[in-house]
């Protein structure tokens, strides 16, 4: 059986030049933020299926790989293209109290999932640096 790759992918708007406290939580609510969407809400419980994608980033690798883009358009255009996949995500608006005057769309989490699927989506994108 081939192995299969599963990642992690945290799309980061470059354009908004956050200091690297907002961008850490910005990327942690992310990061997080996704994870969560792979889950169920029964009543008042988060189910988390370990099964899957999931089970394999979690017991494997447990990768995260970090693009940027340059606009908010670029980064609601990613997220539109995911609308009708199945894949999790979470896009993260800051509540703009702090750093940003305004909420401000910051970056997008998507996965865990596989990383061929994931990579028809944000393969044109660069590292974030």
């Amino acid at each position: 059986m081939a192995r299969q790759y599963v990642k992690q992918v945290i799309v980061i708007r470059k354009d908004l030049k956050m200091p690297p406290g907002k961008l850490a939580a910005q990327v942690a609510h992310a990061s997080l933020g996704a994870f969560i969407d792979s889950g169920n809400r029964e009543n008042y419980d988060l189910i988390i299926p370990i099964t899957g994608p999931n089970k394999i980033w979690l017991d494997v690798e447990f990768t995260k790989i970090c693009l940027m883009v340059n606009s908010e358009k670029e980064l609601l255009d990613i997220n539109k293209s995911l609308l009708y996949k199945n894949i999790p995500k979470s896009l993260v608006r800051d509540a703009g109290h702090t750093v940003f005057k305004e909420p401000t769309y910051t970056c997008l989490g998507i996965g865990p999932w596989h990383s061929e699927d994931l990579d028809k989506i944000t393969g044109h994108l660069k590292l974030y640096r």
